[in-house]
């Protein structure tokens, strides 16, 4: 890997500041193993509840001209066994993992929590805002300044670990309510969660293609909200930002830093251009760097 990539994540060495995003590959430990091989510096597994979740019946994902909706509906093994993947990563990885979690209320982030405290985990992730489970639990909680300072205030009086907040970008407010979260105690942001819900219809079967009807967008259409988003947020709070929606190349990756992100997730892309993307994307940063003589990533110095 190359030094000039090398970052901090809460004190861990990071080999780059590419992070795998919630929800890609981030259920095994094997999976989560071969992003670090192909140049992730930082893994997120995907959203954990207390239960195990099937999710919802298939389809649940489509792809469109700028990008996907996704309709998984949290389908997760359980905090019990999800944290085990985490173990078994730690076996093999130093790689700095964030584990993260979903929950409808302050108490079960609590108790949610409480399990990851007692694991290899390096951070944690509160998912506030998934946008596809709103037929069970109704709006997102991130849409409320007041619900995401209860929760965050809540998980940082029990969490041992950096609590990082997970963000929608349906809100018109999103900054404030970054601010909120930061206010409360947040250490990181993660910006933004997938937009939406959005519908997609097959017009020869007449009907919608994900059977579930409504998804997530996530991809390359995100990427222009997702990087005012950051910007905006970035002018009100000093705490690391992790950009993600709609990276693909290092471009993005550079734009996402120059808006004010410390870290970049990645996910869409996998799908594009295979786990291998992530050494695509360093080399991309690596050249960019090379051709304004910057040194380090860190040296990219965010706009204002």
């Amino acid at each position: 890997m190359n030094p000039r990539l090398i970052t901090k994540f809460f004190g861990n060495p990071a080999a780059s500041p590419l992070v795998l995003a919630s929800g890609v590959m981030g259920v095994s430990y094997s999976g989560m193993l071969k992003a670090v091989e192909c140049g992730c510096g930082i893994i997120t597994t995907k959203s954990m509840t207390l239960e195990p979740r099937k999710g919802h019946d298939g389809p649940v994902v489509a792809e469109f001209l700028g990008g996907f909706i996704n309709s998984m509906g949290l389908s997760n093994p359980g905090i019990e066994e999800g944290l085990q993947e985490v173990t078994d990563f730690k076996k093999h990885s130093d790689a700095p993992i964030i584990v993260s979690i979903f929950g409808t209320s302050a108490d079960e982030f609590v108790s949610l929590i409480k399990c990851v405290n007692d694991s290899e985990a390096d951070a944690v992730e509160l998912n506030l805002s998934c946008p596809n489970v709103a037929d069970e639990y109704g709006i997102p909680l991130a849409s409320s300044k007041e619900k995401v300072s209860e929760i965050v205030s809540a998980v940082k009086r029990v969490s041992k670990l950096p609590v990082i907040a997970k963000l929608s970008p349906n809100s018109y407010n999103v900054p404030e309510i970054g601010k909120a979260a930061r206010d409360a105690g947040a250490d990181a942001l993660t910006l933004v969660n997938t937009l939406g819900p959005g519908m997609l219809i097959d017009i020869e079967a007449q009907k919608p293609v994900i059977l579930s009807k409504f998804g997530g967008v996530s991809g390359y259409a995100l990427k222009p909200i997702a990087v005012k988003i950051v910007y905006q947020t970035a002018q009100l709070v000093s705490i690391p930002i992790i950009g993600t929606g709609g990276i693909t190349n290092g471009n993005d990756a550079v734009e996402f830093r120059l808006a004010g992100a410390s870290y970049l997730g990645i996910g869409t892309a996998v799908y594009y251009g295979g786990i291998e993307v992530f050494s695509k994307i360093n080399d991309e940063l690596v050249a960019y760097m090379d051709r304004h003589h910057i040194e380090s990533f860190n040296d990219i110095t965010p706009i204002v």
